[in-house]
């Protein structure tokens, strides 16, 4: 009976501290990729923000980068943000990725995986989608080009809230 106790205590500490829709997003600074230079999640406040944790071995963000391109274009004069938060622990790993496969969103690091334990991020890549507001409405696991329909009627119906 302990041992179920300790696993149920455990299991629910564990969810406590999940971060899940209808919660404020966790706000973190994080260095840039490209430079270095720090970058609050709090810079994209009061526009619709599309927080994607990935690392350059993830088959699905070689997929998911380009699509995320096009919906960054075409939805950021209307409020609309991707911050990339790469987990590779050897910087070079993620630049060689972004060589490959060229984008203009913000790419973030995080190579100790402190902020991706903080949003519990179990698969690669998991995206968060997080409102004007600042909180999660949507989390998505993984990525095929299909999916890109579905984030960008979610993403557009926040942009289109007051």
């Amino acid at each position: 009976m302990k041992k179920i106790l300790a696993i149920f205590a455990l299991t629910f500490a564990f969810t406590a501290n999940a971060t899940e829709v209808g919660q404020p997003a966790p706000q973190f600074t994080l260095p840039s990729l490209k430079n270095d230079a720090p970058t609050s999640l709090k810079q994209f406040a009061g526009k619709v923000v599309y927080l994607d944790f990935w690392a350059s071995w993830c088959a699905p963000c070689k997929t998911s980068f380009p699509l995320l391109n096009k919906l960054h274009a075409k939805l950021k004069a209307q409020g609309f943000e991707v911050v990339a938060v790469n987990l590779d622990e050897d910087k070079v790993n993620g630049e060689k990725f972004l060589q490959e496969i060229p984008i203009d969103f913000t790419v973030l690091r995080d190579a100790k995986g402190e902020w991706a334990d903080q949003y519990v991020v179990e698969s690669m890549p998991t995206s968060f989608i997080i409102d004007k507001n600042g909180i999660v409405q949507k989390i998505h696991h993984g990525f095929n080009s299909d999916d890109i329909k579905e984030l960008e009627a979610k993403i557009t119906e926040l942009l289109a809230k007051k």
